[in-house]
């Protein structure tokens, strides 16, 4: 046999294995899967296989929060404890802060549940993703989603040293340093502007700090055109008008920065084209 045939052999061998092993992942799997949390739907909705998604969280369908919205359109959700039982499943995927009277009621049942955290990081995000693939008996999903991320990770442009930029939320929250929207701007190369609002649990930027910080750029959840409430007159104020002009404002959709997960390649692809278009970005 020539070496080329032996190559050919060893990858067709190779592909075998994979596979049998797949289809051996997706026959243990859990037959009957719900979730209770945002951030699950959206993972549940991207991994498994529609036949095996028993219902989703009372979120899946809300335009304004879910990312995949549409696509949850196609499942029943969840509408309380008692709603899930009828429904005869055998995992539910939870959050960490999801109900606990829920949580008792399908411990008390021996129904099995898994928590799906936030994501601090995009590191983190990559494990998170494997685990719940192997978890429905899909890593090869997986896989495919963890690729989809770091493509969109290479091809994100880098600012110069020094350059500063901030996330922002109403009435001046900064989430701080252990959120997607803060991991993609350090990938670029960004940099906090101001001391503090990088702790990983965030915190209230008063208006003077920010003003006096003047970061090169803020990322906002929308650019308004009018006060809305409290929580957006303070984007309009005179001196933050001034010190961060409109030019100088990132707009990073709230639906794909709440979860990470199928949304993340849209989130990066999207910050790294403002920052082009900006003209922050290194040649």
């Amino acid at each position: 046999m020539t070496p080329r045939a032996d190559m050919r052999a060893s990858l067709l061998v190779s592909a075998l294995l994979v596979g049998l092993a797949t289809a051996a992942g997706a026959g243990d799997a859990p037959r009957r899967i719900a979730s209770l949390n945002l951030c699950a739907d959206q993972l549940l909705l991207a991994l498994a296989d529609p036949d095996r998604i028993a219902a989703l969280g009372p979120l899946s369908r809300d335009r304004a929060y879910s990312r995949l919205a549409e696509r949850a359109e196609a499942f029943p959700r969840i509408r309380g404890a008692e709603d899930l039982l009828m429904r005869d499943v055998d995992l539910v995927l939870i959050g960490p802060h999801d109900d606990r009277y829920t949580r008792s009621v399908l411990a008390e049942r021996g129904i099995r549940t898994e928590i799906v955290p936030p994501w601090s990081s995009i590191d983190r995000g990559r494990a998170e993703i494997r685990r719940v693939a192997a978890l429905l008996g899909r890593p090869e999903r997986g896989e495919a989603l963890v690729a989809e991320i770091d493509t969109a990770l290479a091809r994100l442009p880098q600012v110069g040293p020094g350059t500063t930029a901030l996330a922002l939320e109403r009435r001046g929250w900064a989430p701080g340093a252990a959120t997607l929207v803060h991991d993609v701007l350090r990938r670029m190369g960004f940099s906090d502007p101001v001391g503090g609002s990088g702790q990983a649990d965030g915190g209230f930027v008063p208006m003077e700090r920010l003003v006096l910080a003047a970061p090169d750029m803020v990322v906002l959840d929308r650019a308004p055109p009018e006060a809305e409430d409290q929580g957006t007159a303070w984007l309009l104020h005179p001196a933050m008008l001034a010190a961060l002009p409109p030019e100088r404002r990132l707009v990073a959709d709230a639906r794909l920065t709440i979860c990470g997960g199928p949304s993340t390649p849209e989130l990066i692809d999207a910050l790294g084209e403002q920052v082009r278009r900006s003209g922050l970005a290194l040649p």
